[in-house]
């Protein structure tokens, strides 16, 4: 291959991944604190890596290899039982498709949220990832690198169960009214973000808002201010206004987002000086979030997850990139 040719892959290669880059630039988090019913949070790390498979999997080993797990990870599975985590009940183990896998993450990171193609395919299809990284945050998760597959089509709903049941395992106690709520926030989003799914940057942009909005009212509240559902509703406006989503985001949407917002506001969470800054790092991320990844390699606190992270960017992002470039110039001949 000629120089030029070369050059003019390096160069077309460099703007395709700055493109896939900006779509894929945040990240995910599992609790860094411990939640009590009588506390928000307390800090204490994720001490290991864990892989949960829905009971109703199939194909793990395909699915641990998408997650990128090692032999390190810790294997659990959620039945229909630990929906209980997220507030549901009479869930059958037929039900818990969807796997995640949890690790830990550079300090300060946040919680960040990768979703994987299995085989080629979207089967988280209702639940993205900015959603994720929201509830979870709600919840009290931090510090954390969050993972998600299915190897059929999933709403993803149920995924959070594993990451709250992978916590709990690694004695990191978490508040199930603070999960709850952050459950309905993430549910009580995903009507608008269906209805603008055209828009690729509107579930970071909105997922921002809510998680701002969340912050701010802990803050308002542990000030002493009383937080009535119209003032909800107002803050949300403001944040809805400041993304340039107000006029996407109906009426109806709004309140229904704000009275999940409300739950939250009274969970034991929103009682937290770290849940405010959290909200507010979170919120920031968000804004600018488009696609599926959030975490890069850099973002993992271990280095044998960092390089599987690498590895799955050069196979599944800059090798068919490289190679779709070689083609065209194969097919053109010199």
């Amino acid at each position: 291959m000629s120089k030029f040719k070369k050059s003019f892959i390096g160069v077309m290669v460099a703007v395709a991944l700055g493109g896939s880059m900006s779509l894929a630039s945040v990240a995910i988090l599992p609790v860094n604190r411990t939640v009590s019913a009588a506390s928000s949070t307390t800090n204490k790390a994720l001490s290991k890596a864990y892989v949960v498979y829905g009971a109703a999997a199939s194909n793990t080993s395909q699915v641990a290899t998408t997650l990128g797990v090692t032999n390190s990870y810790a294997k659990l599975t959620t039945t229909g039982s630990d929906a209980s985590y997220i507030g549901l009940s009479g869930i059958s183990d037929s039900a818990m498709i969807s796997s995640v896998a949890l690790a830990p993450a550079e300090p300060g990171t946040g919680t960040l949220v990768n979703i994987k193609k299995f085989n080629g395919q979207d089967n988280i299809t209702k639940i993205t990832s900015q959603q994720y990284a929201m509830a979870a945050t709600m919840a009290g998760v931090q510090d954390v690198i969050i993972t998600v597959t299915a190897n059929q089509p999933v709403s993803g709903e149920a995924a959070l169960a594993g990451v709250y049941k992978a916590l709990d395992t690694d004695g990191i106690q978490v508040n199930s009214q603070n999960t709850e709520a952050a459950n309905s926030v993430m549910s009580a989003t995903s009507s608008a973000i269906d209805a603008n799914k055209d828009d690729s940057s509107y579930a970071g942009k909105l997922t921002s808002a809510v998680t701002t909005t969340s912050g701010q009212l802990a803050e308002k509240k542990q000030a002493g201010q009383n937080i009535t559902i119209n003032v909800i509703i107002d803050q949300l406006t403001i944040n809805l206004q400041k993304q340039g989503i107000d006029d996407q985001t109906t009426s109806a949407q709004t309140k229904t987002i704000a009275t999940a917002l409300q739950a939250v506001n009274e969970a034991p969470i929103s009682n937290s000086a770290a849940y405010v800054d959290n909200a507010k790092k979170l919120g920031s991320k968000l804004k600018n979030s488009v696609g599926d990844i959030m975490a890069k390699a850099e973002n993992f606190a271990n280095s044998e997850d960092a390089k599987k992270a690498a590895n799955w960017f050069v196979e599944n992002i800059w090798t068919p990139v490289v190679n779709w470039f070689k083609g065209i110039f194969s097919n053109s001949g010199n």
